[in-house]
């Protein structure tokens, strides 16, 4: 078993533990708050940053971290990433004037330094190159912060472990995930898994501007994906490209259905006779030299 194989099966386990953790830190109601964080961790924050927002707690914007509005007040800025070492987001963790909070795999890294609180998740944390439980465990993390019941969504996590898959890896040659609100972070990051683990040719959009262009490629071989429920009509217009249609809405909680994805794109990688635990090009951490 890879090791990007094992973190993912840890995931109902993990979760369960993330949801008795202190979550006195974590934003407060009514409180302005902007997520930064790159790749995997940029998703999941623009995923919290949707949720929260749909949930009534609060205005709540979310960046990449090299991109983030540096005159713009927040009440605070929360920033994930599982390393604790990633260029971008210690430097603006450091330059930060205001209150800051810290999501982080490795309670030591120089990120802690910068930040002016730290919630640490080392039980989370992985080996593999590819991100899965971390990033998860941050979102469940975070909707626990919300009032959601996540310990009772480990059940689901487990269901997507069991699960088949939907779409045989062996039998189609692109993806697109698409979703909704909080979910089209999660539909991101689906695709990022098939193309880190597998070099595999994935896109993401919003599954209403997913008609604005982006199905001119879904044909017979190709699927399309929707990480929780599509808008209505959706589905018949992409059955009737000869592309396959997945509804995600129908059984799992959203966060749960990427494990699914998680699954497929390590299964893909198998089917391409790739190692989803050295991915091309890949390090765990992008750490640039200074300038």
């Amino acid at each position: 078993m890879t090791h990007v194989e094992a973190e993912i099966a840890s995931q109902p386990a993990i979760w369960e533990r993330v949801a008795g953790l202190d979550l006195a830190p974590l934003p407060r109601r009514g409180q302005r708050v902007a997520v930064v964080g790159c790749g995997t961790s940029w998703f999941m924050g623009m995923a919290y940053a949707a949720r929260r927002e749909r949930l009534g707690h609060g205005e709540t914007d979310a960046f990449q971290a090299s991109e983030f509005p540096r005159g713009r007040a927040y009440d605070l800025v929360l920033a994930i990433t599982r390393s604790g070492t990633t260029t971008e987001v210690v430097d603006l963790l450091t330059a930060l004037p205001g209150p800051s909070l810290l999501i982080v795999g490795d309670p030591g890294s120089p990120a802690v330094r910068a930040a002016g609180a730290t919630i640490a998740l080392p039980f989370a944390d992985e080996r593999s190159v590819v991100q899965t439980r971390f990033a998860t465990s941050a979102l469940a993390l975070l909707r626990a912060g919300l009032g959601e019941d996540v310990a009772a969504l480990a059940g689901d996590a487990q269901r997507a472990l069991d699960a088949p898959l939907p779409v045989d890896p062996a039998a189609v040659e692109q993806v697109t995930f698409v979703g909704q609100g909080w979910t089209v972070g999660l539909a991101y990051e689906a695709a990022l898994k098939c193309r880190e683990a597998a070099t595999f040719w994935a896109e993401a959009y919003p599954a209403m501007d997913y008609r604005h262009g982006p199905i001119a490629i879904a044909a017979p071989g190709r699927a399309v994906w929707s990480l929780g429920a599509p808008p209505p009509g959706l589905a018949g217009e992409v059955a009737a490209t000869g592309a396959q249609f997945v509804d995600g809405g129908a059984t799992l909680d959203p966060m749960a259905e990427l494990i699914l994805a998680q699954r497929f794109a390590v299964a893909l990688a198998a089917h391409r006779g790739l190692d989803p635990d050295a991915p091309r090009n890949l390090t765990r951490s992008v750490v640039l030299e200074p300038r």
